[in-house]
């Protein structure tokens, strides 16, 4: 049989999706020369020597998930789930504190962030239950307890403090049961709370305009009326609640979403970051400044760069078309990610499938949306290239796992 040029032969006869993982590849060697240019000037090099040993450690996880079977997978799903949750509860009382958020446990010379790994296990947990074969998706009860599955290790982020990392649990979760079958109803059930709270923080104008769009979409998929009437009456009172619950919330994290709507309310405080970052990747231009030579760059304008702001690295000193071969390459693997959930037989690893490309598509969607003012600063990493060993660690054991999955793409049983 002739293969395609983007199909390499692994040692059982099958064969694996090489594009996604050359993109994967290329995207972290571009986020290590990224961050050792933002590191280059700013006393921070030991940042940049993690970070490679954390790719090395990744390139040989990635490759090491080609050789395990995804029966494998399926059946040690729930035991490493379970280890991690334990790992979780923990880590507010024994973690290390960095701005506020209590993440991280301390590994010998090295930084660990369970819930990294923690986004791989639930995905697996829940497209697990999902796939069984007596499930109804339709049913009140099985998206109760879809929802209490990804709920659980939400919480126990929640109880670090870091906001980012739960509001990608719940994102996650979305994709998961509409590929299960769950109806676009559904979907907007679970979405809409969320732009319809984040259009009422910015203004009345725009919350009249969400709550008009919420009303169309009900219309148009013309599910039950009494249920679309309570759904809208729901979100109306969300919408009246948000400012009840965001004097609430702590003092940096209002200060983030009073940064979000007017950066420029705090230039010198919360708006820094996103007004330099504009800058520095609308000064980049076409082909940007050259390699080592971003003056936001080079000058530290941007504080700790090579973490939630490494995209304006590519961005100013490789300019337009830095940014876009980022964004491409990117594309390219949530598109593959798509193409290898469509092609798999077994139902468990095409959700596994969706769930990973869910988690990468929502962290870039949000961390590029930060970097140029589109949406919060809420501490989330661009995949493959923000400074950070578990979170490369975990999004390359994903693509290692999604490659064996479509090694094994004809068997529907594994």
């Amino acid at each position: 049989m002739r293969l395609e040029r983007s199909q390499i032969n692994i040692s059982n006869g099958s064969t694996f999706d090489g594009v996604i993982i050359f993109c994967a590849l290329l995207l972290t060697a571009i986020g290590l020369v990224s961050i050792y240019s933002a590191t280059y000037d700013a006393g921070a090099s030991l940042f940049f020597k993690r970070q490679l040993v954390w790719a090395i450690l990744g390139g040989i996880g990635m490759a090491a998930m080609l050789f395990i079977s995804p029966r494998t997978i399926e059946m040690i799903a729930v035991i490493s789930h379970v280890a991690i949750l334990c790992v979780l509860a923990v880590v507010p009382f024994l973690g290390k504190t960095v701005a506020g958020t209590t993440a991280w446990l301390e590994v010998g010379p090295f930084s660990f962030q369970p819930s990294e790994i923690a986004k791989i296990t639930t995905i697996l947990v829940l497209a697990l239950y999902l796939s069984k074969n007596n499930i109804n998706i339709k049913s009140f009860k099985t998206l109760f307890t879809a929802g209490a599955i990804v709920a659980l290790p939400m919480g126990l982020v929640l109880m670090q403090a870091d906001v980012g990392t739960s509001l990608i649990f719940f994102l996650m979760y979305i994709p998961v049961v509409y590929w299960a079958g769950a109806s676009p109803f559904v979907v907007v059930i679970l979405v809409a709370p969320f732009f319809v709270g984040l259009a009422a923080l910015i203004g009345t104008t725009p919350l009249l305009i969400a709550l008009g769009l919420l009303l169309v979409a009900l219309i148009l998929i013309r599910g039950n009326g009494f249920l679309s009437a309570v759904v809208f009456g729901l979100n109306s009172a969300i919408a009246v609640s948000v400012q009840f619950f965001y004097e609430r919330l702590a003092p940096h994290q209002q200060n983030r979403i009073a940064n979000f709507i007017d950066p420029g309310s705090d230039p010198l405080g919360v708006g820094y970051n996103v007004i330099q970052s504009k800058v520095a990747i609308g000064s980049g231009g076409l082909t940007g400044k050259g390699f080592l030579n971003g003056t936001q760059t080079q000058l530290n304008f941007i504080p700790a760069q090579w973490t939630d702001f490494i995209f304006c690295v590519p961005g100013e000193e490789f300019g337009f078309i830095g940014a876009s071969v980022v964004l491409i390459l990117l594309g390219i693997v949530f598109l593959r990610g798509v193409r290898i959930a469509s092609a798999v037989k077994n139902k468990f690893a095409s959700l596994v499938t969706i769930g990973f490309i869910g988690i990468l598509f929502f962290h870039t969607v949000i961390n590029v949306g930060m970097t140029i003012g589109l949406t919060p600063v809420i501490g989330i990493p661009l995949p493959f290239l923000s400074y950070g060993g578990s979170a490369l660690f975990s999004k390359m054991i994903m693509i290692g796992i999604l490659s064996a999955f479509y090694a094994n793409r004809k068997d529907y049983l594994f």
